[in-house]
């Protein structure tokens, strides 16, 4: 949003004081002039500087928001210490929105961190990882929408097919998990159950999503600086191998929500078994599509069977992941 609105206009809109907006300017927040700039009259008396606020205008930068430099251990550190404030999906914004507020200064400002606190266990019913859910924000506020879909989409394929936690500063978790999907309650209790923990309030638990946290906010970092050209993707590490049998196949479609990958198991040339083992679909919606898509190409013997009511991208990608398995078939 790129109109001027008077600075009285503003501060109604984000909740700063008059005083608070005076302290900002004194402390140097400011943007290029492609982004934003605040126009401030400092003076030495309250009574002056709100006469001054009155008439001075500010420009709300349009989106998306000014970038910089995510030092990439200072996020992961600080994500892992704001878990323990308020949660997972407080701790990645936090830990972001720090380090932008600090380099980049206003519109960050002006964004609490504390309005993703709702986000500590799950958006929804334990859906989206709230970690996840953080990080997309902040790509959402820095992205074009095109850029940030696909930078989404990366982070959240990245989240089902690694190794999680990475960062434990404090306890080591003798069983890192990957989450077959992105959603809160799938990620936490395929940890907890390889682990043996019954108790969410298990130190074990809370250091493990703290580590989560500090994983996601450094990968959210990682992406952003090389979007923006602020450091060289890594080389791509190859996905660890699945030891399988020999009438097991993997396979990979596009869902809603990123990629889709099964193991399609045969019997002779039948299909026996089809098993989804990681996707980024979203929890609820995309239930349909995993409950009966699969039992249906095994009673069909095909994968053109009808897509689950209201879940037709989700039970599309199951389809094309089960296709891209039987095309290896003798390979």
């Amino acid at each position: 949003m790129s109109k001027l609105e008077s600075r009285r206009t503003f501060l109604k809109k984000t909740g700063l004081s008059l005083s608070g907006l005076a302290f900002l300017s004194l402390a140097g927040c400011s943007q290029t002039a492609s982004s934003s700039s605040v126009a401030a009259s400092v003076a030495s008396s309250q009574p002056a500087a709100d006469a001054a606020a009155a008439d001075a205008e500010i420009e709300i930068p349009a989106h998306p928001y000014p970038s910089c430099e995510f030092d990439l251990d200072r996020v992961e550190q600080l994500a892992y210490e704001s878990f323990y404030e308020n949660g997972c999906c407080y701790a990645v914004t936090n830990a972001m929105l720090t380090e932008l507020k600090e380099k980049v200064g206003f519109p960050y400002t002006a964004i609490p961190a504390e309005m993703f606190v709702n986000g500590k266990t799950g958006y929804g019913a334990s859906s989206l990882c709230g970690s996840l859910g953080g990080a997309a924000a902040i790509i959402g506020l820095m992205c074009a929408p095109d850029d940030a879909s696909a930078i989404t989409k990366e982070l959240f394929n990245w989240y089902t097919s690694t190794n999680l936690p990475i960062y434990q500063p404090e306890i080591t978790a003798e069983t890192p998990t990957i989450a077959k999907t992105v959603n809160c309650a799938d990620s936490v209790t395929a940890f907890m159950a390889a682990a043996g923990i019954t108790e969410m309030s298990d130190p074990r638990r809370l250091a493990r999503c703290g580590g989560v946290s500090g994983d996601v906010a450094k990968k959210t970092a990682e992406l952003l600086n090389v979007h923006f050209g602020y450091m060289e993707a890594a080389p791509a590490e190859p996905a660890p191998e699945e030891t399988l049998a020999d009438n097991e196949y993997i396979g990979e479609g596009e869902g809603f929500g990123g990629t889709i990958r099964v193991k399609v198991t045969m019997d002779g040339d039948q299909i026996s078994k089809i098993e989804v083992l990681s996707h980024g679909e979203t929890a609820g919606v995309s239930d349909p599509a995993f409950e009966t898509i699969p039992d249906a190409i095994i009673a069909a013997q095909s994968t053109e069977v009808d897509a689950a009511a209201g879940a037709t991208f989700s039970s599309k990608g199951i389809m094309e992941a089960v296709n891209d398995a039987l095309s290896k078939i003798g390979t």
